[in-house]
């Protein structure tokens, strides 16, 4: 008998472990799989930005400084922060009141977490916003893809 109780709680205390390594484990993977296809860059100028990556959009005033980009590799979500010289939304970009726009699906440490709430204007497939001359604008997959996969 004392060996079947000696079996059984050993037994027992190895699925307790598995059990607690699975729990810490499977998170860890879920995040490290989802930020393995993302790619994040740096750009003195909106000009240095469209030349180095042609999925930068081509609205971005040459002129904008300090730009942030991030990108997933396998879709269409991007995040773009940049200083606009005059603090204006781009020309292409037309205003979008009351728009539904969809949160940005990934982040950085540099992107507003209240960016969906903010959004006041739609530039092609990205919604944006300017906060003094800091324009942020984010797309979603489902927009890249209906806009043609730009």
């Amino acid at each position: 008998m004392r060996r079947t109780t000696l079996a059984l709680t050993v037994t027992a205390a190895l699925l307790a472990a598995t059990a607690l390594a699975a729990l810490v484990a499977v998170p860890a993977a879920g995040t490290w799989l989802d930020s393995r296809h993302q790619q994040t860059s740096a750009y003195d100028t909106g000009a240095a930005a469209k030349a180095s990556r042609a999925s930068v959009p081509r609205w971005l005033p040459d002129d904008a400084r300090s730009v942030r980009y991030a990108m997933r590799t396998t879709g269409g979500e991007r995040l773009l922060k940049a200083t606009l010289p005059d603090g204006a939304p781009p020309a292409p970009c037309t205003a979008a009141p009351g728009t539904a726009a969809k949160a940005p699906a990934i982040g950085t440490d540099w992107f507003p977490a209240d960016a969906r709430d903010r959004a006041a204007v739609r530039c092609g497939a990205y919604y944006a916003y300017t906060d003094g001359d800091t324009l942020y604008a984010w797309q979603d997959n489902a927009d890249w893809i209906r806009d043609g996969a730009n």
